[in-house]
């Protein structure tokens, strides 16, 4: 079974040539690689063309969709395998990611964790990124840092939507599931993905994923669940009704404390009573950019 591995590009002179690495070390190598850049004025150009079997594609001005069904079209091969320049694929990802294809699979649900470095990265991930263990194959929608799928699948699907500059990983995942592709996980397929090192940069990241969500029409029932439980525990707060504010930290603690285990066995003993406070503020925090960046992209829909 021969794949192709396909990742999009635009200035990430930082970290492409650590990718590149990682893929030239994979102990399932692929046979062939193409990367389409956006339009690089970084110097990431070079660090590509001074690689050795790379397929480069330029596309001057395309999103992350438009270069991936590039690569796409491109690609040789029927077995696409996809991630993207800022990760660090474990050397042994492509071959176990590539064991649920030989079993039939039409998409493989590869797994990332986040590169942290310090406490709040620390912290901003576990509330974010679920551990590997904790995922199952029913509920798990890849991201396309780590992911494989085979040719006619992804075509039936409509491939990545061009309108869409976040979130259309997320977007081909629901179309995969409405139309019953064999979706099968392989947790143990992993790439490193980097944190974002501060909460600015955090809020952004997740505003950013909201708003697009809403812009493609996406999950408009876990954004409205969110929206009610901070309404409903506004006005509990400006009530000052006992029962409904016990109720709401009952609720709270249920919520946050997934995040929180994820976040002790992560990060060292003595900075993990920080931790407990710092988690449920940043899950928060999280919450706040969400609906801010969904609220935005329902502005935006009509134009779009």
């Amino acid at each position: 079974m021969k794949v192709s591995l396909i990742a999009t590009v635009k200035n990430a002179g930082e970290h492409v040539g650590e990718f590149l690495l990682a893929v030239g070390s994979q102990t399932r190598a692929p046979d062939e690689i193409l990367i389409v850049d956006g339009g690089s004025t970084d110097g990431t150009l070079d660090v590509v063309r001074a690689a050795e079997g790379i397929t480069l594609i330029e596309e001057p001005g395309a999103n992350i969709s438009r270069g991936r069904n590039l690569a796409v079209a491109a690609a040789t091969h029927d077995m696409i395998a996809v991630s993207d320049a800022d990760c660090i694929p474990h050397p042994d990802w492509l071959e176990r990611l590539l064991v649920p294809m030989e079993r039939g699979a039409d998409v493989a649900m590869g797994a990332y964790v986040a590169r942290e470095n310090g406490f709040f990265e620390t912290c901003a991930s576990a509330v974010s990124v679920p551990d590997p263990s904790e995922l199952r194959a029913e509920t798990f929608m890849p991201s396309s840092r780590s992911v494989a799928f085979r040719r006619d699948a992804f075509l039936e699907a409509g491939g990545y939507p061009e309108w869409l500059d976040r979130g259309e990983d997320m977007f081909l995942n629901l179309r995969w599931r409405e139309r019953g592709a064999r979706m099968e996980l392989a947790a143990d397929a992993i790439v490193e993905w980097p944190a974002r090192p501060t909460l600015a940069e955090h809020w952004r990241q997740y505003s950013d994923y909201a708003r697009y969500d809403a812009i493609g029409g996406m999950y408009p029932r876990r954004h409205a669940i969110r929206f009610g439980v901070y309404s409903a525990t506004a006005i509990a707060l400006l009530a000052r009704r006992r029962g409904l504010l016990a109720l709401g930290a009952v609720a709270g603690a249920l919520y946050a404390r997934r995040p929180i285990r994820r976040a002790l066995g992560r990060i060292p003993p003595e900075q993990r009573g920080a931790a407990v406070a710092a988690v449920p503020a940043l899950m928060a925090f999280t919450d706040l950019a969400k609906m801010a960046g969904y609220l935005r992209g329902l502005r935006e829909r009509p134009r779009r």
